[in-house]
């Protein structure tokens, strides 16, 4: 039995597409051993049907004292304007003398600097000073990964990607062909960075340009992103597009009823958000639309209903007046997902305008759509070219709340018209379905290890 190993930056219970690829994997006949990193206290080991998780700790790595996503400066002492400022920046912050906000507006200079600096000096290889942390993911996974010796190693989204590239030169140069898939899961430079400096995005776009050329085979989550992905890189061949849909022959009928849960009876109107919640998601722009939708409930499903965030949608609500038709709830199993979500009436998508949320048709969407949900989007342009084509829901300008009230009020007026682009002959969901995708998966898998002859 061939062996895969995948990696991941987190702690997997999280990630439905990297859970989902690593159990169907497993099912298809390879010996799969998913890794996260993550900063949990101790090393986690469970079993997704027949793959092994193992969830290694950052933690300890942490504990060093050393802030991952830290860099001194010191390559910069020579420059004149910069001797010092670092220095003086934290004295002034210890003492009082410098709120954070305006801490973080002066350190933007030096932050700019820098990688002007290390980027004249080592090109892509400026992550190794802009961004020392991601070598923590190699300390952590990568005698992990040779230990286990796979014959593929599939990394997911950007992080993991060096790890893996660096095991596969370990492994070639003692012999053993080891073939390495990419799965990109969003488009980098589009990616809202995830610190609040200036050499958090060009460290990663350093990064992944160094090592993309090590992958065999290319995997993303869209058409769109995949197009991107060969332009930026030049890639050989385009990458295979596994989309991030529903396991279909799984999901539970028994799952919790939404509605129950919001106490409302049938004929209620009930709207219902599901997953992450951030301004750049746009349920502000939903409770602004309320007023507008007298009697119409909003049920919002996330990770952690007593969230900073989530408490601050809550609060408009109230301070719009409709803070008794805003329920929240915690999510529940992936495997219910589908089915809880099918008492609602409709689905919403209200992204804000960013490149990422441009070109992606996101797991929410097709979730919505095996609930049979009607979906009011964004005018994001994947997701609404889709719902304009398949004529599943109604498309509204972002950000704009009297427009989300409209669209709303129209699949309200006819839901019958919209839920049926999800029957008959030109029906999507069949290919809508993560057993389709798997398919794909495995078929790239076997090309991979099958000798040429």
């Amino acid at each position: 039995m061939r062996r895969v190993v995948m990696l991941v930056d987190n702690a997997v219970e999280g990630d439905s597409r990297v859970q989902k690829a690593a159990r169907s994997a497993a099912d298809a006949g390879w010996h799969v051993t998913l890794i996260g990193c993550a900063h949990v206290d101790a090393e986690r080991r469970w079993r997704l049907g027949d793959a092994e998780v193992r969830v290694l700790p950052l933690a300890a790595v942490a504990a060093s004292g050393r802030d991952a996503g830290s860099c001194d400066g010191s390559g910069l002492r020579g420059v004149s304007g910069l001797r010092g400022v670092s220095g003086l920046r934290a004295r002034l912050v210890a003492r009082g003398g410098l709120p954070l906000r305006a801490a973080r507006l002066a350190r933007r200079p030096v932050e700019h600097a820098e990688v002007r600096f290390w980027r004249a000096r080592l090109r892509d290889g400026a992550w190794r000073r802009l961004e020392p942390g991601l070598w923590d993911y190699e300390r952590v996974a990568g005698p992990v990964v040779d230990d286990l010796r796979p014959d593929l190693i599939h990394a997911h989204d950007f992080r993991m990607l060096g790890v893996a590239a660096r095991a596969v030169d370990r492994a070639r140069a003692a012999g053993r062909d080891v073939k390495l898939v990419w799965d990109a899961h969003e488009w980098l430079p589009g990616a809202r960075p995830r610190r609040d400096n200036a050499r958090w995005l060009p460290a990663h776009l350093g990064y992944v340009r160094e090592y993309v050329g090590h992958a065999d085979a290319v995997v993303t989550v869209s058409d769109t992103l995949a197009d991107l992905l060969v332009r930026d890189h030049a890639l050989p061949e385009r990458p295979t597009v596994i989309l991030n849909a529903p396991i279909a022959a799984t999901t539970e009928t028994s799952a919790p009823d939404l509605r129950k849960r919001c106490g409302l009876p049938p004929d209620t109107p009930l709207l219902v958000y599901s997953g992450a919640m951030a301004v750049q998601r746009g349920v502000d722009t939903v409770v602004e639309a309320l007023p507008l939708l007298p009697g119409v409930h909003l049920a919002l499903v996330v990770a952690d209903p007593a969230a900073a965030y989530v408490r601050q949608v809550v609060a408009r609500a109230a301070r719009h007046g409709v803070g008794d038709r805003v329920h929240v709830l915690p999510y529940v199993p992936h495997r219910q997902l589908v089915a809880f979500l099918a008492t609602a009436d409709i689905g919403l998508i209200p992204l804000h305008h960013w490149p990422n949320h441009e070109i992606a048709l996101i797991t929410k969407f097709f979730e919505y759509a095996h609930a049979r949900l009607p979906i009011v989007v964004s005018d994001v342009r994947t997701m609404a070219e889709t719902v304009r084509a398949t004529g599943q829901g109604e498309v509204f300008r972002a950000r704009d709340a009297a427009d989300l009230a409209r669209a709303v009020r129209a699949v309200l007026a006819d839901p019958a018209r919209y839920r049926a682009a999800y029957e008959g002959e030109d029906s999507p969901l069949p290919g809508w379905t993560w057993e389709a995708q798997a398919e794909r998966l495995d078929a790239l898998y076997r090309r991979l290890l099958t000798p040429i002859r």
